[in-house]
């Protein structure tokens, strides 16, 4: 693989801490761009190496000159974590034609509703439930067009539940409430909504990391794709409460209650956030990607999780 000039769109944050190293270790010339000079998640030697460009993507945006900034850049390589519509998808590809080596999109595994066959790969149809999930499978769509049409050399990622050192990952109530861990931690009774046994499926963002990594050195397998990025299983909420209360040498006091009971014995805000992950109940399939990019992700999904954990505890966000 030869050495490129690779730009990072939204580069200090959750994937990319860890992308930027990896591209730098890999021997690459790495641009990092974000609104601000803000620290990466995970400190690492590979930074000092890695040129930081401000840049308010919103503002530009509006402005219009977003992408002439980044085709001014002249990378070889963009790789764009932070893309929300398809008109900004759109505004990057028609400043990027012909200009560009590689681009990399990060979708999310939301573009799929609820699976039929489970896991769920890319082959299977799309049916998201939510505003987010049908921007992405927008953006998604177009950007395949463009490769198919145009040649645009595009690729997309689609990650799960990121994990990574620096903040709280989704818990074993589908929801971002660093209580729940803490009550696991110390023998507390918690509540699941139903019987505990839809899923989540999260990924280290490392992993993710490896996937683009991989993804840039298999130019030829990766354009005109979609990947799933996870971990290799998904874990019930039942099975992931159990293992977190065994970490602190507990059992898990679960209480199961009907979905209509539970939402109301939590704020509105936990509530819809466990919805919008239980009704999806995500379990997908990196086949595809191991096949074609030789992903293998280092983490199981509570390996992930269990480290971040770790690192909150010591940052004395759970209670243990």
């Amino acid at each position: 693989m030869r050495h490129m000039r690779i730009a990072v769109i939204g580069g200090t944050g959750h994937i990319g801490t860890y992308l930027c190293p990896r591209l730098v270790e890999a021997g690459h010339r790495v641009l990092s761009i974000s609104r601000s000079l803000r620290e990466p998640y995970a400190p690492h030697p590979a930074w000092h190496d890695v040129q930081r460009v401000t840049m308010d993507r919103v503002g530009e945006e509006q402005a219009g000159t977003f992408g002439a900034a980044i085709k001014a850049l002249k990378s070889d390589v963009v790789i764009d974590l932070t893309c929300y519509t398809v008109d900004s998808a759109r505004h990057l590809v028609q400043a990027l034609a012909g200009d560009v080596q590689h681009f990399l999109h990060c979708g999310t595994i939301w573009i799929h509703g609820p699976g039929c066959e489970v896991p769920t790969s890319e082959q299977d149809s799309r049916a998201p439930i939510s505003d987010y999930g049908r921007r992405k499978l927008e953006i998604e769509e177009y950007l395949l067009a463009e490769a198919r049409r145009n040649r645009f050399p595009a690729t997309i990622l689609h990650p799960g539940h990121l994990v990574g050192q620096g903040w709280v990952p989704l818990n074993p109530a589908a929801n971002f409430n660093s209580r729940v861990f803490s009550d696991l931690a110390q023998g507390r009774e918690i509540t699941l909504p139903n019987l505990g046994m839809e899923t989540v499926h999260h990924v280290h963002a490392d992993d993710v990391a490896q996937a683009f990594l991989r993804a840039v050195s298999c130019w030829s397998a990766s354009v005109g794709e979609s990947f799933h990025v996870v971990s290799p299983a998904a874990v019930t909420l039942r099975g992931y409460a159990e293992a977190v209360a065994n970490w602190f040498g507990r059992a898990a006091q679960i209480r199961c209650v009907p979905w209509e009971e539970w939402k109301q014995s939590v704020n509105e805000q936990d509530a819809g956030i466990t919805w919008d992950h239980i009704a999806r109940s995500p379990n997908c399939s990196i086949a595809k990607a191991q096949r074609l990019l030789g992903y293998q992700p280092r983490y199981r999904s509570l390996e992930a999780i269990r480290e971040a954990v770790q690192w909150l505890v010591a940052s004395g966000v759970i209670e243990a």
